[in-house]
């Protein structure tokens, strides 16, 4: 407690401080305090306990640990020796005292002499003193410089504006979408710097190869030949393929030349690391919100109620959003403990038909996932089949409908499944933050493992289903008769994926939401009750976007200018979502925490980054390059470009990056990095005991409060009734 940790000088009986108007502003702490004239006036004039007996039955008055060094305890001092013996323990307890003279529990005088004799240290010191204050400099700038950047963020103001009217779970995803619309932004300048600039450093790329070129791993014509008509334009565009299939969009364009070889795969990495350090830093930031957000101290309702207002507002408007994001704080909060106590109060018989309920809707999610997989998967493998058939391809329209086969098979699970992961999640009994986190598990599976089943179709018709020996790759390592570019093919159909989740979007919004609202706004009665209010779901939302980065992250590779077209994807999608919350959708009834997805929208982005790298890597180290297109042709492999790119290096520069690879380097690097992080865990574990011992002492803060609040109505009362 803040009282006894003073070390100032009490009376015997009831503890009064001396006060003085008058102190010299050049003395100490000790002779400031010193003036304070006698205490004990009117200690004699009152009845009934003393105040030093009464702070001696304080919690916190049972323990050192808040009182501070060189306190002794209330009352145990002599009146002849009083002041003398708690200066003593104050100037010993004003030597420990680090923190700044604002913030500490003493008169005005005493501040001030506090002040100077840190100011008289700090000169005294020299070079300590000019490194703190540079230290402290630099913080503020760092300060100023981090407000500056959050004022200039686009659209900082719209999603405030969406968190104050439809809650902070909408607005996350809205940040969410800003966050990867920059990311994409960066990496196609990445891809520009990297990719297509150096391949016309070196004069203009070749054109397609001609019909009558041929070798052993076949031919390979992208062009087709003779008139082109307006729906084959058409397909083409949609497709990927013709005018499209020879162009900077696609991996099978760039020429074999070795420099654009090395600046094509590093720049692979370098996305990708920069992906990861950028997701990473929101995620941990995400965690940090979290573990604030779910203590037992700031989601109380005194928090919310007494610390969430900000009294620099300014305007009607910043008032009414910040009380409706309160507002939807002590929602989430008061539901959520609703459910908690009917969890409580349920009998053994009760939980067990809980339990039991949710299994069989486990189970029912599983059959739905595995049908879908299933669907997936046919539709992938016979997509080839279909394509051969007359039927097909005397019709442009079918011919169109089969190559996004896979495609719509994807979309429409993804548009069927979520609705119906909702409804079984409400089923199950959990509160409306456990349940949003299992329907973005389950979506999470759906829609990346229905990527990872259509890359499996692809890879099993690339490698002849992993058998080399196979006739149609035993000559070179792929399927080369049907797939001649296998990593243009591979870029068409992410391409395909990505340009159809937007025309999907498109046609939902207009074809669907429009119509509905306009339903429900027309017909006010039962047939406006069956057609009901939109709401924004958050979930779906947001894994669409993770899913439709993933397939970015996937496909960038064998489609560079992939990460472009989705930039102009998101910020497409970004104000038709707008004008669509504002025009079409309600504030949702139920809401949930911020907290819970600042930290778990980035975490299933890294879930999706991980995935993304895994047949990045396989195609880069395992997979033959094609012998007919790219600038790895000839190749064992694409990541053989790099060893012989090291040999061209001189002898120096090529010793010091194989030892890069050696056990020499990488053992001690390995050490060095369990000692940094055991140093962090520990680290961690000492600030963790901090805050616990914090918290214990807030704790004891709140029984001094009570306990004091009690006496003093017991005094009252007994005054009262004499």
């Amino acid at each position: 407690m803040a009282v006894p940790a003073l070390g100032a000088s009490r009376d015997g009986n009831n503890g009064c401080r001396k006060y003085s108007p008058s102190t010299n502003m050049e003395e100490s702490p000790r002779e400031a305090w010193a003036q304070f004239p006698a205490w004990s006036s009117s200690r004699k004039a009152r009845t009934g306990p003393s105040l030093a007996s009464v702070l001696n039955d304080l919690p916190s008055a049972a323990t050192l640990r808040y009182r501070g060094p060189g306190v002794l305890p209330w009352g145990t001092l002599d009146e002849n020796d009083d002041e003398g013996r708690s200066l003593q323990a104050f100037a010993e307890t004003a030597q420990m005292e680090s923190q700044p003279s604002r913030e500490l529990p003493w008169p005005m005088q005493a501040r001030r002499a506090h002040r100077k004799s840190q100011a008289r240290e700090q000169v005294a010191s020299g070079s300590e003193s000019r490194a703190a204050y540079w230290t402290q400099q630099l913080s503020r700038t760092k300060g100023k410089m981090k407000e500056g950047f959050q004022t200039i963020q686009p659209w900082a103001w719209t999603l405030k504006k969406i968190g104050g009217q439809f809650g902070a779970g909408t607005e996350s995803y809205f940040s969410l979408l800003r966050f990867l619309l920059f990311l994409n932004l960066g990496a196609s300048v990445i891809e520009v710097c990297m990719k297509l600039i150096p391949t016309w450093l070196e004069g203009a790329p070749p054109g397609p190869p001609g019909p009558n070129i041929s070798s052993p791993c076949g031919s390979y014509i992208p062009h087709t030949q003779g008139l082109v008509t307006f729906p084959t334009q058409l397909f083409n565009l949609l497709s990927g393929e013709g005018y499209l299939e020879w162009s900077p969009l696609f991996y099978g364009f760039y020429p074999p030349r070795s420099n654009l070889a090395i600046t094509y795969l590093c720049s692979v990495f370098a996305i990708g690391l920069i992906y990861l350090l950028f997701i990473l830093h929101r995620s941990v930031s995400g965690l940090k919100e979290t573990l604030l957000a779910e203590s037992d101290v700031l989601t109380s309702y005194s928090h919310r109620v007494f610390s969430a207002w900000n009294f620099g507002l300014c305007g009607d408007m910043h008032v009414r959003l910040r009380q409706r994001i309160i507002l939807y704080e002590l929602q989430v909060d008061l539901e959520e403990a609703a459910v908690r106590r009917r969890a409580t109060e349920q009998t053994l018989g009760q939980r067990v038909k809980v339990w039991s309920m949710r299994a069989l809707l486990n189970l029912l999610v599983l059959a739905l996932l595995g049908a879908a997989f299933y669907g997936i998967y046919w539709a992938t493998e016979y997509t080839v089949t279909l394509q051969e058939t007359p039927v097909v391809q005397q019709t442009p329209l079918l011919k169109l409908l089969v190559n996004y086969l896979p495609s719509i098979f994807i979309s429409v699970f993804n548009f069927v499944l979520p609705p119906a992961f909702a409804f079984i999640a409400s089923l199950e009994g959990y509160t409306h933050s456990r349940q949003i986190v299992l329907i973005l598990l389950r979506t999470v599976f759906l829609r990346l493992a229905s990527l990872v089943f259509l890359l499996f179709s692809l890879w099993n018709q690339i490698t002849c289903g992993g058998n080399m020996e196979a006739e149609e790759c035993k000559a070179c390592g792929y399927n080369y008769k049907e797939i001649p570019c296998w990593e243009t093919r591979l870029g068409q159909e992410m391409y395909k994926l990505v340009l159809f989740d937007l025309l999907m979007g498109l046609l939902v919004t207009l074809l669907i939401q429009f119509p509905r609202k306009i339903l429900c706004g027309l017909c006010p009665g039962a047939l406006g009750r069956l057609s009901g209010t939109l709401e924004f779901q958050v979930p779906d939302e947001v894994l669409g976007l993770i899913y439709a980065q993933t397939v970015v992250w996937v496909g960038s590779f064998f489609c560079p200018l992939l990460p472009l077209i989705n930039t102009a994807k998101f910020l497409i999608l970004f104000w038709l979502k707008k004008i669509t919350l504002f025009s079409i959708y309600s504030p949702a009834s139920r809401t949930f925490r911020a907290s819970t997805a600042n930290f778990f929208f980035p975490l299933v982005l890294l879930v999706g980054l991980a995935i993304s790298a895994v047949p990045v890597l396989y195609s880069i180290f395992l997979i033959p390059p094609s012998k007919l297109c790219g600038p790895f042709q000839g190749k064992l492999s694409i990541w053989a470009q790099i060893p012989e790119s090291i040999e061209s290096l001189p002898q120096t520069a090529q010793n010091f990056l194989y030892f890069l690879g050696t056990q020499a380097f990488t053992v001690p690097l390995l050490i060095v990095s369990s000692i940094l992080m055991m140093y962090t865990v520990a680290l961690a574990n000492c600030y963790g005991r901090l805050i616990s011992e914090l918290k214990r002492q807030i704790e004891t803060e709140v029984q001094n409060k009570v306990f004091l609040a009690q006496r003093a109505v017991a005094l009252s009362s007994r005054n009262g009734v004499s």
